[in-house]
């Protein structure tokens, strides 16, 4: 059964003032990864920043907490999922990815990939469209009330998806007892590049019974 942390009576302004915290350290550290692949700067600079991105990472090291970040609530349910590599706000792995619903219950985003992100030259990694389509599927899924995670996913990849400016959505197509059937595609400035299909399950412990 997954844990989840409450981390207490955390009010909507406290929330913000945490955020505006930490969320420029992680766009920080996603333009330095950036800049790492691109830079053509000598060897000697390289050694110089080097030794002073080892100084930085110690000084965070100095208080941190064990393991990974979880998904967090604060005592109104709202989720921190500040480590989630397509959406947590805290990890300069991510784009991050935001995601808004529609009233008809479609989610959809419109996001950034640059140079972090490629896989063929000047394209997205195959893999990478697939971890933000699993994500914005599961948020479909989940539709924001019960949770409901990957049972099967089935890619289908039209062409090769541009880096730049992206679009993904998705929505539910039914829901079969303990599963939820959901499309969705990416897109990129040219139109839909991968199509997606999938089942996503609630788990036991969420039906009340038991792992």
């Amino acid at each position: 059964m997954l844990e989840f942390t409450h981390i207490g009576d955390v009010t909507s302004d406290e929330l913000d003032r945490m955020r505006a915290v930490y969320e420029p350290l992680a766009e920080s550290v996603r333009a330095l990864v950036d800049a790492t692949i691109r830079t053509e700067v000598d060897a000697d600079e390289v050694a110089a920043v080097k030794a002073e991105i080892d100084a930085a990472t110690a000084r965070l090291r100095a208080k941190q907490i064990d393991g990974a970040f979880g998904v967090r609530y604060t005592s109104d349910g709202e989720s921190m999922a500040w480590g989630n590599p397509v959406v947590g706000v805290g990890n300069p792995i991510a784009p991050p990815v935001v995601i808004r619903r529609d009233d008809a219950g479609r989610v959809y985003t419109d996001f950034e990939m640059g140079a972090p992100y490629e896989g063929p030259p000047g394209h997205v990694h195959g893999g990478i469209s697939a971890l933000v389509l699993d994500h914005v599927l599961g948020e479909a899924a989940t539709d924001g009330t019960m949770p409901r995670f990957t049972g099967t996913i089935t890619m289908r990849y039209l062409r090769p998806t541009r880096l730049g400016r992206l679009h993904a959505e998705a929505q539910t197509d039914r829901v079969e007892g303990v599963k939820t059937f959901v499309v969705g595609h990416l897109a990129d400035d040219e139109g839909i590049t991968v199509e997606a299909e999938g089942v996503f399950i609630t788990p036991k412990w969420a039906r009340g019974e038991g792992e």
